[in-house]
């Protein structure tokens, strides 16, 4: 048993336990509040981000040829002034090659326990890639601390967790002895061998840079292939730290460092399409817009490609027993991070004769101002709740879906700035939202990333549930919710999402409905177009590897 495997078997065995049990539980610290850190390690993380701004990072790669990066802070507005390695990505390749046999030869129990002490030391610097992460996806600190860092984290683990099922399932040797005919017994001796597919390059998104990161780099390394991350050019830093964590690690224990590598690039000069058409690529982890996702599914078939992009996550409202308390819950999701969340609610379907509201009766108009006010409510302080908009064209989206409502409806709630007193150069936007019926479907029927929503006006109940099951169904969705006091339709509702490839949450209030639980939550079914893959199931990993075995008389 490796000393690292054995030094986190506790953390391991408490995630495969929690991953077959699916009760509540984090191994990583999800708050940054000094109660638990004391003063040292907050200022430290800032003072560690703060001196990496304005020059070259210190990642040295094979296939070097110049310098790249162009991040922006979406809260000050400023350049992060920070440059990275500009890859040959052949000659990164040929240089990834020669680690690879040692590294495939190892033990399983060594590679997991590598993996293991790489989320180790990355919850170890959680502050700053809290800082990085705001800076560069834009989202709030305490989103960027917890959900880019502990929740991600978690994510990895949970990976990690059924790649130690997969390949414990794989014996290494066997005897094997059978009778045949009046030659005598055929007696055999047999060892298998778990085998990587190759290079594994994990293409991560701008918003949530690590959701799929650590993840999939931990799914992919644990099972012998090398991984190339290829962050989004707006988002750079939150990956390069946790490259120059598992570089660190590798060459620690011997293995070569190129066995993790990282190629970063700009919009003007992208460099996914030479990682995605390279013929050592041989698994594709995908996170980000539909349209791209669609893409690589369509045509990378010669690969292994996992994708998780998004769709029209939808709520339906049958009914309720407090209006006040659903409209906060589902206001949360359209405030936090600025509905920028794979998880935000999109489509709010309502039916037009009202809903039942404990004893009373409350109007569709009722119902509607009741979600507006409830977002207005959940501005109190927008820079905890909604961060910023991470690219500016999202203000382009407000503005055109503003010029349709008329069009299609009425506008219900304009979007404006919102005020930062510690960062007035901001990119902010409150949330927009429309009141339409089922005959706008062309506009609410694919994901609009940002803060834009849709009080949808339903002929029933019946039809609110008919609509948003057939677009998860035929555009996809992350996120379901349903509230009703009609335990008969609560049922009908699972049957019909769950036909749709949808997963679904019912009568979610008191909580963020946004969340989702590693180790418990199955994020992303693979049943419908907002992704092919699960975040994490054992499928997420037992292809990765394959199984050659030898035998012998």
């Amino acid at each position: 048993m490796s000393a690292l495997y054995q030094q986190h078997l506790g953390t391991l065995d408490k995630a495969i336990d929690a991953c077959a049990k699916r009760y509540s539980w984090t191994a990583y610290p999800e708050s940054p509040s000094s109660k638990i850190w004391g003063a040292g390690p907050p200022v430290a993380g800032r003072e560690n981000f703060e001196a990496m701004l304005g020059r070259d990072y210190p990642l040295e790669q094979p296939g070097e040829i110049g310098r790249t990066g162009a991040e922006v802070s979406p809260y000050t507005g400023q350049a992060l002034g920070i440059s990275y390695p500009r890859t040959d990505v052949d000659a990164l390749y040929e240089a990834i090659t020669v680690g690879i046999p040692a590294w495939r030869d190892t033990t399983a129990e060594t590679r997991i326990g590598v993996c293991l002490e790489i989320l180790d030391r990355c919850a170890g610097q959680l502050f700053e890639n809290a800082h990085a992460t705001m800076h560069t996806s834009g989202q709030s600190y305490i989103m960027a601390f917890a959900g880019s860092g502990a929740n991600a984290l978690d994510r990895g683990l949970e990976a990690l967790a059924y790649a130690a099922k997969a390949m414990g399932d794989v014996p290494a040797t066997a005897h094997w002895e059978r009778q045949f005919g009046k030659a005598g017994a055929a007696r055999l001796s047999k060892k298998y061998r778990i085998m990587p597919r190759g290079v594994g390059v994990v293409i991560c998104c701008a918003t949530f840079p690590l959701w799929n990161g650590y993840p999939a780099m931990c799914a992919s390394l644990a099972t012998g292939n090398p991984v190339v991350l290829k962050p989004h050019p707006a988002a750079i830093l939150p990956v390069a730290l946790l490259t120059t964590v598992a570089r660190q690690v590798l060459v620690e224990q011997g293995f070569d460092p190129n066995l993790v590598s990282m190629v970063a690039d700009t919009r003007e000069e992208p460099a996914t399409m030479a990682l995605l058409e390279h013929p050592m690529t041989a698994i594709v982890d995908f996170t980000g817009s539909p349209g791209f996702g669609k893409w690589i599914e369509r045509n990378c078939t010669d690969k292994l490609v996992y994708t998780e992009t998004a769709g029209c996550n939808s709520v339906v409202i049958e009914s309720c027993e407090n209006l006040e308390q659903v409209a906060g819950a589902i206001a949360h999701s359209l405030c936090q991070a600025s509905a920028q969340m794979c998880t935000s609610v999109q489509n709010i379907h309502v039916p037009a004769q009202g809903i039942a509201v404990g004893d009373g009766h409350a109007t569709f108009e009722e119902v509607a101002q009741a979600l507006v006010a409830a977002v207005d409510a959940q501005l109190q302080n927008p820079q905890v709740l909604c961060g910023t908009l991470v690219d500016e064209a999202i203000l382009g989206t407000i503005s055109q879906y503003r010029g349709l409502a008329a069009e299609h409806g009425r506008l219900l709630r304009d979007s404006g700035p919102l005020d930062y007193p510690d960062f007035p150069a901001a990119r902010t936007a409150s949330p927009l939202m429309l009141e339409v019926t089922e005959a706008a479907r062309d506009i609410y029927r694919d994901e609009i990333f940002g803060p834009v929503s849709f009080v949808i006006k339903g002929r029933d109940a019946a039809a609110c549930l008919a609509d948003a099951t057939t677009n998860a169904r035929e555009c996809g969705a992350i996120t379901s919710h349903v509230y009703s006091l009609d335990e008969a339709f609560l049922d009908k509702a699972e049957v019909a999402y769950n036909e749709a490839g949808a997963s679904v949450a019912c009568n979610l209030v008191g909580m963020p409905i946004n969340f989702a639980a590693a180790y418990s939550d199955y994020h992303v079914t693979g049943l419908n177009p907002a992704g092919n893959a699960c975040l994490a199931d054992l499928a997420f990993v037992a292809s990765r590897f394959r199984i050659v075995q030898s035998k012998r008389m």
